[in-house]
């Protein structure tokens, strides 16, 4: 049997008002992939900022052996010492630095106290290449993709002698190709050099795919361990641990709400890079929304699907923009995103933690930050109106805190998207775009946004939704239009549209890019 590599005994982290973590076990092997699921909440990166020193020894309570030596750690550099390194879900890079200077940086190759400069490249080449990153470690990393930001973020692992990797949510901003790079990245390691792996996912393919074992919290406790290599585990048996219940149906139904009338229209938009002019990546794009319906909009990375919905938005992203948007029928011209909200439409970005939320800030400002103006009196805010406006949200979308004057920065990713849908719903939009709007989010969560999507259409709402996840656009949507290299290629009923039929529009799509 294989020996012991981690022990986690009965850890216990309490937060002001919250108990996270409530005498939580976990065990794992030399050689193994672990992974750790949960509903947002659960507890589950709480526990890996405790194994790792983000929380520090004495401010929870239990016992942590990494090979059979007891931890008291202190910082994140004692746990690194021993080969336990971290990689959040939000990359710890330096955009405007090297990818040499990111991979060292804290552990700079240096003779003498001196940065030796080619022994860093030299470095970063091999270890870019353990992980099949093919590019000039001089490059700055902010030209990096996405998905090769995440490579680089295992290669500076590497280059501190990592035994025991964690990573958070790897592939939560990567397509399906992407994703299974850095999941085959992970058996590979194990393989060739012995390193184990915990990994926290939502997306319960990717668990089945690559762990050998699987540890479920809820509520902050351990629930069970499942053996995936002995054991027949199932995508449901995994749910029934994390939410308490069985689920059978992953979207909810929702009778027909659609309206005859189009309550918004694009026509002709044509917007082109910010920072590149002459790049288009919006081209003379059409699409229109009934009152009542949800309109999904499918592409893979790169498509245009964000650079769309933020341009409408009060021209929040583009220039040289052209073409018409409509209203009930009606012409708009937005230049800004005071005009765009004024005139009742709303846009939910991709990006809850940088763009959409103020998580220093409670969760009353940030809801009724979209239109101070409805809880101000004579140009002062009415702080008992906005408690009062913040607290019915708060039970009209069943986030789960103790006060509306929690900071943001204190609920899980659930209910912090429950806070971004809060803001933009309490700013009365007729039009409501929706980017990625269940990213990071545990199905639990996901079922109770689709939900509240649902009763918005019910309302009237016109909703564009913009996913990269197949089956949220085919379980949520009415319509659906497909885009690719900036264009609209496709528009299609959901009820004779399958998954493969959308993927083969984009392949040979591509095809024709290709020939170009």
């Amino acid at each position: 049997m294989a020996k012991k590599l981690l022990e986690m005994r009965s850890i216990t982290k309490e937060f002001p008002g919250v108990k996270a973590l409530d005498n939580v076990n976990l065990t794992v092997y030399e050689g193994e992939i672990h992974a750790l699921v949960g509903e947002n909440g659960a507890g589950k990166s709480t526990l890996m900022n405790v194994l790792s020193g983000v929380y520090p020894y004495g401010s929870y309570t239990g016992d942590i052996y990494f090979d059979g030596q007891e931890c008291r750690h202190t910082s994140i550099s004692d746990s690194e010492r021993l080969g336990i390194v971290i990689i959040h879900q939000e990359l710890a890079l330096i955009p405007y630095l090297s990818i040499g200077e990111n991979m060292f940086l804290g552990n700079e190759q240096h003779v003498r106290g001196k940065i030796n400069w080619n022994l860093t490249f030299k470095k970063a080449e091999e270890y870019m290449r353990l992980v099949g990153l093919d590019e000039d470690p001089r490059m700055l990393v902010k030209d990096l993709s996405v998905a090769k930001q995440q490579l680089l973020e295992v290669a500076k692992a590497l280059a501190k002698n990592v035994r025991l990797l964690i990573l958070d949510e790897p592939t939560s901003s990567l397509n399906d190709e992407d994703s299974k790079k850095i999941l085959d990245l992970l058996l590979q390691l194990r393989k060739e050099r012995g390193i184990s792996s915990i990994i926290i996912s939502h997306k319960l393919n990717e668990i089945s795919y690559v762990a050998d074992r699987i540890t479920v919290l809820r509520d902050g406790s351990t629930i069970e361990t499942l053996d995936n290599r002995t054991d027949e585990v199932s995508e449901e048996r995994i749910i029934r641990g994390m939410v308490g219940r069985e689920m059978t149906e992953r979207y909810p139904a929702r009778s027909d709400t659609i309206r005859p009338e189009v309550g918004f229209e694009v026509q002709n938009w044509t917007v082109y890079h910010e920072l590149y002019p002459e790049r288009k990546v919006v081209d003379n794009v059409s699409l229109k929304v009934h009152k009542g319906e949800v309109v999904g909009v499918y592409g893979l990375i790169g498509s245009g699907r964000t650079e769309l919905a933020m341009s409408i938005f009060g021209r929040a992203y583009g220039r040289n923009i052209s073409g018409t948007l409509l209203k009930d029928g009606q012409p708009l011209e937005l230049s800004s995103i005071p005009e765009a909200i004024a005139a009742r439409i709303a846009y939910v970005t991709e990006d809850r933690k940088v763009s959409g939320l103020v998580l220093m800030n409670s969760i009353t400002h940030n809801i009724t930050l979209s239109r101070m103006e409805l809880v101000a009196k004579k140009g002062r805010i009415d702080k008992d109106l906005e408690r009062h406006e913040a607290e019915s949200f708060r039970k009209r979308l069943d986030i789960r805190t103790p006060s509306v004057e929690q900071k943001v920065e204190n609920l899980s990713g659930g209910n912090q998207q429950k806070v971004l849908l809060g803001k933009w719903i309490f700013s009365q939009p007729d039009v409501l775009m929706l980017d990625e709007p269940t990213r990071g989010v545990d199905v639990g969560a996901k079922y109770e946004i689709y939900q509240i999507i649902n009763s918005l259409a019910e309302e009237g709402k016109s909703i564009i939704l913009i996913s990269s996840e197949l089956p949220e656009i085919l379980g949520m949507c009415d319509r659906i239009y497909v885009m690719n290299r900036g264009r609209i290629i496709a528009e299609l009923p959901n009820d004779k549209v399958t998954q493969e039929d959308i993927m083969n529009r984009i392949m040979q799509d591509s095809k024709g890019e290709i020939g170009a």
